[in-house]
């Protein structure tokens, strides 16, 4: 998952070196966006999980999405291949994260939360790596992207390691024709609606969180320390969201599905609309906010998943699942490259208070998912 923000983490440099357009900023990581959707659908619509091992599957998407995101080394940064080279690592992803959702749900046992809260807070910590690896790196952008790649096709081999546990089975298949099942029923709808709220403000955090801590750092801090310090609390901003998946995953089968969902998002949201009052002051406070926002930004992510999937008849599983991702990705191409804009009309002290339009949209769609009968197959009965 290193390769998923591996551009977006040298934006910083990018930036100051090569003068990029706020549509090109965006591009960076809206492009691996785009493939993931296209990617996702693909896969699911040829049962490719199901047909092929998922071990060699997640090795060959890892393979190709590590080639093409070190070419990037080759054609520079600048250069039109660059978008394509992007969304073929999204593409490549599908291949990755997924699968490797269901490989890990082969093994549960009653502690379902549980482990899809691991494979979720596996996932952050692996899109918070560039973060460090760029730090690290010092003003090589090079390192992070050779860095990335390197780590990808490690994994690659890695996973040839992984055992199949006990309860595998072919996933439901994907049916288009069923697709409007996911408005017409309303505990869907409503269940949708919630992930989508939680999804217009998490990518577009992840995506530019590095850009508005350097802009502050650089207000506050000594300038041969301010870029660094801004890496590393980039890095441990979206990576602590692996503890938040953890707590969400532990919490969410006991304390209910839709409690969850919403004390995350609304806490989420404050720090959305908070954070930009902090920025050019106290390092530590600010990077204290956002330790706080990135627990809370992810550690619902899972449970939007888990309750489609209970929501929703057995044979259209797979159907719902799908939509509800791709969905959910194609709006966080929205969110990414309005960014640019909101921090060019806003400044930083506001450019993130629009983001909190969806997690507060999210907290009212599972407060009236909480009081509809359906929510009583949540969590075994616990809403």
């Amino acid at each position: 998952m290193a390769l998923w923000f591996s551009a977006s983490a040298i934006l910083p440099a990018l930036i100051r070196d090569h003068g990029l357009s706020a549509f090109q900023q965006a591009l960076f990581t809206s492009a691996v966006q785009a493939g993931f959707v296209a990617g996702s659908l693909s896969s699911a619509m040829f049962g490719l999980a199901d047909r092929l091992d998922p071990r060699r599957f997640f090795m060959a998407a890892a393979l190709v999405a590590a080639v093409a995101n070190g070419l990037i080394l080759v054609v520079g940064p600048t250069s039109p291949a660059v978008p394509v080279l992007r969304f073929i690592t999204g593409a490549s992803m599908a291949g990755i994260y997924p699968v490797g959702m269901k490989m890990a749900s082969t093994w549960a046992k009653g502690d379902m939360g549980l482990l899809v809260g691991l494979l979720v807070g596996a996932l952050t910590l692996g899109s918070a790596s560039p973060h460090l690896f760029n730090a690290l790196g010092g003003v090589d952008w090079r390192f992070t992207i050779a860095a990335a790649s390197a780590s990808a096709g490690l994994a690659a081999f890695a996973i040839l390691l992984v055992g199949l546990g006990p309860v595998f089975t072919a996933a439901p298949r994907f049916r288009p024709r069923h697709v409007l099942e996911a408005w017409r029923i309303k505990s869907l709808r409503l269940a949708n609606l919630g992930y989508l709220g939680h999804m217009w403000e998490l990518y577009a955090m992840w995506a530019w969180i590095a850009v508005f801590l350097d802009a502050s750092f650089a207000k506050s801090l000594a300038p041969e320390i301010s870029s660094t310090a801004a890496k590393v609390a980039a890095f441990a901003t979206i990576g602590v969201g692996a503890l938040g998946s953890l707590l969400g995953g532990l919490f969410a089968d006991r304390l209910g599905r839709t409690t969850l969902t919403m004390l995350a998002m609304a806490l989420s949201g404050s720090c959305a609309l908070g954070v930009g009052f902090l920025f050019g002051g106290s390092p530590v406070l600010l990077t204290a906010v956002c330790l706080v926002w990135g627990v809370a930004v992810v550690a619902d992510s899972a449970q939007f998943s888990a309750s489609v999937a209970e929501l929703s008849r057995p044979e259209l599983v797979g159907t719902m699942l799908t939509l509800q991702t791709a969905l959910g990705f194609t709006l966080t191409l929205i969110t990414i490259h309005l960014m640019p804009h909101f921090i060019e009309m806003l400044g930083w002290r506001y450019a993130f208070v629009p983001l909190a339009v969806g997690p507060f949209l999210g907290v009212w769609a599972m407060a009236r998912l909480r009081a509809h009968p359906d929510a009583i197959r949540l969590a075994g009965g616990r809403r």
